[in-house]
């Protein structure tokens, strides 16, 4: 089947199940792949020149005039909605079954009881904090982590002294989308004691999931040892 990706968690996703696309984003890291564009900008006229037999996009993630656009071309696509942990299992499996892949979603990691609050920030000049309804802020949940700007959107736009006002016990600093290293430490230690994730674990849901929540909790743990 010839498929193009538009998300790179799904890329990662379609190669571990044997289905590799034949062509996806400047974002999946797979430069041994063709490039159609971004999530955000995609080549409409080169992936319908490609003639896929369908094309997977995430709501979350690519923009509803590009999904109208191949449409409006005749070319298939299949449309991913993905703003939980929960949704992963269901979302995974209509898409194997759309790509004819057979898929028996693996067990994760028990749930664990709330015991850190936090402050998840995902970008800086604005500086932005991971709300809800969404995935990463989902996962976050599931291994006992309150995010302290849940309840103001899915990414709401911040100023630290929101975040120091609401008295979490941990910054969360994911590696993506904003790169924060180090460089940014003396700002976000100022909130509260900071940890560095791995930003593919925390927002690339899909095959990688399992294993995901394995490594976000023994780097959570840290934070009590």
């Amino acid at each position: 089947m010839r498929i193009v990706s538009l998300v790179p968690s799904v890329t990662e996703t379609l190669t571990a199940w044997g289905a590799t696309p034949v062509a996806c984003t400047r974002f999946c890291e797979r430069p041994d792949l063709p490039h159609v564009g971004g999530t955000k900008d995609p080549d409409v006229a080169g992936i319908a020149a490609l003639d896929p037999d369908v094309v997977v996009l995430d709501v979350e993630e690519n923009r509803l005039e590009d999904h109208d656009a191949l449409r409006a071309r005749g070319v298939a696509v299949h449309a991913l909605r993905v703003r939980s942990l929960s949704d992963v299992g269901t979302e995974l499996a209509a898409l194997a079954d759309r790509v004819d892949v057979d898929w028996a979603a693996p067990r994760l990691p028990d749930p664990v009881a709330t015991w850190v609050r936090a402050f998840i920030p995902i970008w800086r000049r604005p500086w932005m904090a991971l709300g809800s309804p969404t995935y990463g802020s989902s996962l976050l949940a599931h291994l006992g982590v309150a995010n302290v700007f849940a309840d103001d959107g899915p990414y709401p736009a911040v100023e630290l002294s929101d975040a120091v006002a609401r008295h979490p016990d941990a910054v969360l600093a994911p590696s993506e989308p904003y790169p924060f290293t180090v460089r940014q430490l003396p700002e976000l230690a100022a909130v509260a004691p900071t940890t560095y994730l791995d930003g593919k674990d925390l927002f690339w849901w899909g095959a990688r999931t399992p294993e995901a929540l394995v490594r976000l909790g023994d780097a959570l743990r840290a934070l009590v040892t």
